[in-house]
């Protein structure tokens, strides 16, 4: 039996090809095997590849590195409300996502999608040592909840870190998200989860459901202009309303095509 899946690449938190981070997404009549998605995920070696269904006026979506499925995913849930908006032309407004986190709101507005996130706010715990020896740069506070937030000195700090990925294969968390105030944004950020097979994430939109509630503790207000300083690197707006953490960015389609699978 022959199978053939519509596949799209976006690059998202970017209006540029090449830049922010790029996530592949498959429309699905219906689910299909959970090995099978896993697999195209890591044919695609993209850091996620999002699996959506449409279920009356609202969608289901699931999320897989190349080695594991995620609960949460902000960049691919950007991506795939951008398809939807731009590309398949949707009338609405505003699309539902139901996912493993529950539902995930994603508006339009000129060429501004805005996620609606629920806050997972981290708390202050003791610095462990994998994260002690991981990085050239020792951190000034961290924090825990889905990830590590290592907030360090400087925002020169982040971009001249070297990191021992190996030490941080020892963490019990999906990754590591190292964070610092900046000088042309309010804060910025990078992102580390080789257990989950990405060693350097480009722009991580679940990890504000995390940063938020941290920088606006901090500096005093509620909505924050952030920048991920990866090498492609990617900007994102982010604000807190009613409990939940808005992210906002824009994204580029790089190419449209084709999975043929034969079983």
């Amino acid at each position: 039996m022959t199978m053939t899946l519509k596949l799209y690449q976006v690059d998202a938190f970017s209006s540029e090809v090449f830049k922010g981070n790029p996530a592949a997404i498959c429309f699905l009549d219906t689910w299909i095997d959970d090995d099978l998605m896993q697999n195209i995920a890591m044919e695609n070696n993209l850091s996620e590849t999002a699996f959506c269904v449409q279920m009356d006026t609202e969608y289901e979506i699931r999320w897989f590195t190349p080695t594991k499925e995620v609960n949460l995913c902000g960049h691919a849930t950007l991506a795939t409300a951008y398809v939807l908006f731009e590309i398949l032309n949707l009338p609405q407004e505003m699309i539902t996502f139901n996912s493993k986190s529950g539902p995930l709101h994603v508006t339009i507005e000129a060429e501004l999608l805005t996620m609606n996130f629920p806050q997972e706010a981290a708390t202050s715990c003791p610095i462990p040592k994998a994260i002690q020896k991981a990085f050239s740069v020792q951190p000034t506070e961290v924090l825990k909840s889905v990830d590590y937030i290592v907030v360090f000195p400087d925002y020169t700090d982040l971009r001249d870190v070297s990191v021992d990925l190996d030490a941080l294969k020892d963490l019990d968390l999906r990754g590591v998200c190292i964070t610092a105030k900046d000088r042309d944004y309010d804060f910025t950020s990078r992102m580390f989860a080789p257990n989950y097979g990405i060693d350097e994430d480009a722009v991580t939109g679940s990890a504000y459901t995390q940063l938020m509630p941290y920088w606006v503790n901090r500096l005093g207000k509620t909505k924050l202009f952030s920048k991920q300083v990866s090498s492609r690197g990617g900007e994102l707006i982010c604000e807190i309303k009613d409990e939940r953490v808005y992210i906002s960015g824009k994204a580029v389609c790089y190419l449209q095509g084709e999975i043929t699978i034969n079983s």
